[in-house]
């Protein structure tokens, strides 16, 4: 079968790597529908799973999400017993976020439900090609992360 799509838009690294997100975002979105979630919350989630609790602030920066969108996910959250806040004992004006022991056992089984969502997309890849795509597209990420970093500062 031949190509569906224009060849112009196939050599495009940036419409492919959208296309593919499109992709696999469709199959962690139907895994996390189970759970009533949206990507915004697996993200919330897995963030403070991997980076323990953190100022709502700092939570938003490192997710990449506007902080007044982050607090009705984080309202969302806290209404399910997912995640709590408090002051922030090293700025009492800040609030700290931090998932509860019902959040962890979700972040958990969540995360797992991810690793396989993404088995499927890229399940037409080896082992090999799926790090060396990782490896690849985290290069891009991390260097947009840094050149984004040196403008705030």
């Amino acid at each position: 079968m031949d190509e569906l799509r224009p060849p112009t838009l196939l050599a495009l690294p940036s419409y492919l790597a959208g296309h593919v997100a499109r992709i696999g975002r469709r199959e962690l979105a139907a895994a996390l529908e189970t759970q009533s979630l949206r990507l915004p919350h697996f993200a919330v989630l897995a963030g403070l799973s991997d980076f323990g609790p953190l100022a709502q602030h700092a939570l938003a920066d490192r997710l990449g999400l506007n902080r007044s969108h982050l607090v009705g996910y984080l309202d969302e959250l806290e209404c399910r017993e997912l995640v709590g806040r408090e002051r922030d004992p090293e700025d009492r004006r800040r609030q700290r976020v931090a998932l509860t022991e019902d959040g962890k056992a979700l972040a958990g089984v969540l995360k797992e439900e991810a690793r396989r969502s993404q088995d499927v997309l890229l399940s037409e890849l080896s082992e090999k090609e799926r790090e060396t795509l990782v490896s690849l597209l985290r290069r891009v990420v991390v260097a947009d992360d840094r050149a984004r970093s040196e403008v705030v500062t």
